[in-house]
């Protein structure tokens, strides 16, 4: 087995890092919050001070963190990842970043010498634990089978869309799907609500129908019962983002996004109420304050 570097260690990022113990390798992490770490390391990895430091010697480095800004702070710089990683090495990045930034990554990389990959990851944090992530690829098809020893642990399912790049753009188009598909069931809710259903059965209802997504199932179970504070499992300040550069994405390629629009829109106005760290499911509560003036709730 071989060095890997495993950077940002949130709830998916640390059971990336725990998979790849699991598979043998050789497992040196970074995060911003050191403490994080601590169960990781107990476990056999080992903590360094910098993503250039967990990366030096390293076969591959991984990174799992929230945005461009949060990818360019442990990418890039003298103390980022490709200052430490050996030429020849891979440079995967598995967050959820714009498609200026994976072009912006992927020429750094290249310029350094190392072989790019954007694989972008949908699932939850238990699957993250447990290996059953779906990984979004975009990379030339002999380095993705060159990395294949590190990714097949975090997966079980390796989706191959493409050149650099395509792993993203498809993951982004996928949550802006999520985010119509959740500020769809927040108004079908608001509306049943206010026709006297009972929510509880609307859900039940929705989830045997032909409306039924795993997105939609989970998150109308949230919203009926209002539980959007506790375990949040996607926020809506993170399904902003996806959205957002999604747009991006559909205005540089010259393709209407109209409902794309109005799920950020509403998005936006769930940051607005101070709600962006609950769960995404909380923009039913923006759906609730945008019913029609003078219809009374039941």
């Amino acid at each position: 087995m071989a060095r890997v570097a495993m950077i940002g260690l949130g709830r998916m990022g640390s059971g990336m890092a725990g998979r790849l113990l699991a598979a043998g390798h050789e497992v040196v992490v970074a995060n911003r919050t050191p403490a994080r770490a601590d169960a990781l390391v107990g476990a056999g990895a080992v903590l360094a001070a910098t993503p250039a430091e967990a990366s030096a010697g390293a076969a591959a480095a991984i990174v799992m963190v929230s945005d461009d800004e949060a990818s360019r702070g442990v990418w890039g710089g003298p103390d980022g990842a490709l200052a430490g990683l050996p030429s020849g090495a891979f440079a995967i990045e598995c967050s959820t970043v714009s498609a200026p930034r994976v072009r912006e990554l992927a020429r750094a990389a290249g310029e350094a010498g190392l072989r790019y990959i954007d694989a972008p990851v949908t699932g939850l944090p238990e699957a993250a634990a447990a290996g059953r992530l779906t990984l979004l690829v975009g990379a030339d098809a002999a380095d993705l089978a060159a990395a294949s020893v590190f990714l097949e642990p975090l997966a079980e399912q390796i989706l191959h869309f493409g050149p650099v790049g395509a792993g993203t753009a498809y993951k982004l188009i996928v949550n802006l799907i999520g985010a119509v598909q959740i500020a769809g069931v927040a108004e079908g809710l608001a509306v049943a609500e206010r026709a006297g259903l009972d929510l509880d059965q609307v859900v039940a209802a929705l989830a045997l129908g032909q409306a039924a997504s795993p997105q939609v199932v989970r998150n109308s179970r949230r919203m009926a019962a209002s539980d959007h504070g506790e375990n949040v499992v996607f926020s809506g300040r993170l399904r902003r983002k996806d959205a957002a550069y999604a747009m991006a994405l559909a205005e540089e390629l010259g393709v209407g996004a109209p409902f794309g629009k109005v799920a950020l829109d509403g998005l936006d106005d769930l940051l607005a109420s101070g709600l962006g760290d609950a769960n995404e499911s909380a923009i039913i509560e923006v759906a609730r304050r945008r019913a029609a003036p003078g219809l009374a709730a039941p």
